[in-house]
């Protein structure tokens, strides 16, 4: 029998078997055979797997062969995933915009395309709209903004996820749980309360979980990030993951131009015109000294 794994914990996996279009499904309980362990191949999250069915009645299984991956992500450890819907309050809290590149760059950089969701959208002003719109639109991102509170944008997230794979990422607090809850209010998942105190929500997702949505359309929400280090890249190679810098590059005086200190870039030419994101430019900036800094160590 084939299924996805959707959960692991502690050794058990936990497989998704499709029970026809309109069904909810099954999900059985299985252990890996003990030949992956000898092959040194741990199953993921997001595997597609054949399953031998040991109790039927108890929905009782074990992993029998785990089919070829499309893609595998490091972080998180998971596999088959078709893009990254990357979610962001526009406000409390306030968007992180350092961290929300670090989110971009890291799924770019593992092979995925980012659709970034803002939500909260009903208490955000029109100005603070389309300052995100302009930013981030520019880069060649889909920008979606949503209100789980007020279910709107709710039916264009659904056409963006339709037969996907989808990953969640943010950080705690900016309302990824409340919005899986929408797409799929058998979820039930947990909602964690955002401290007035701090504005920081609570970390309510502790594992990698996959939760199917109907048919071949499934979601998977990841432990909550507060910070993401830009590990396995030279500074050099930033560059690369800004694509709004790419139709300028060419006009640069010097080849390889990292559009800091040199001068007649044209990349910092666009930004003093208005044609680069500043709050873009800034967060580059800011990771290129850290990945300079990290060198050093």
């Amino acid at each position: 029998m084939q299924g996805k794994i959707i959960k692991g914990i502690a050794g058990f996996y936990y497989v998704y078997v499709q029970d026809g279009a309109d069904t909810q499904g099954k999900i059985y309980e299985c252990k890996a055979k003990g030949v992956f362990r000898k092959d040194n191949i741990k199953p993921l999250v997001g595997d597609n797997v054949l399953m031998d069915v040991l109790d039927e009645e108890a929905l009782f299984g074990n992993i029998a062969q785990i089919l070829p991956r499309r893609n595998e992500l490091i972080r998180p450890a998971v596999a088959n995933i078709d893009q990254a819907l990357v979610i962001f309050a526009i406000v409390k809290p306030e968007p992180n915009f350092n961290l929300l590149d670090r989110f971009l760059i890291m799924m770019e950089k593992q092979g995925l395309n980012s659709v970034i969701c803002f939500n909260k959208q009903d208490i955000a002003t029109k100005k603070e709209k389309q300052e995100l719109r302009r930013a981030y639109e520019s880069c060649g991102y889909l920008v979606l903004f949503v209100s789980a509170r007020k279910r709107q944008g709710m039916k264009e997230l659904k056409r963006l996820l339709e037969g996907k794979t989808t990953a969640v990422a943010g950080p705690s607090g900016v309302g990824k749980s409340s919005i899986i809850n929408r797409l799929n209010p058998k979820a039930n998942m947990e909602i964690g309360d955002i401290s007035r105190k701090i504005e920081r929500g609570k970390h309510t997702t502790r594992h990698s979980e996959i939760i199917a949505l109907h048919g071949d359309t499934y979601i998977m929400d990841t432990p909550g990030f507060t910070s993401l280090q830009l590990f396995d890249m030279e500074k050099e190679e930033l560059k690369d993951y800004y694509p709004e810098f790419e139709e300028y590059e060419e006009g640069c005086r010097f080849a390889g131009c990292v559009h800091i200190g040199e001068p007649d870039c044209k990349v910092k030419e666009a930004l003093e015109e208005g044609r680069i994101s500043p709050v873009r430019y800034h967060n580059y900036k800011m990771l290129y000294e850290e990945l300079r800094e990290q060198k050093k160590y």
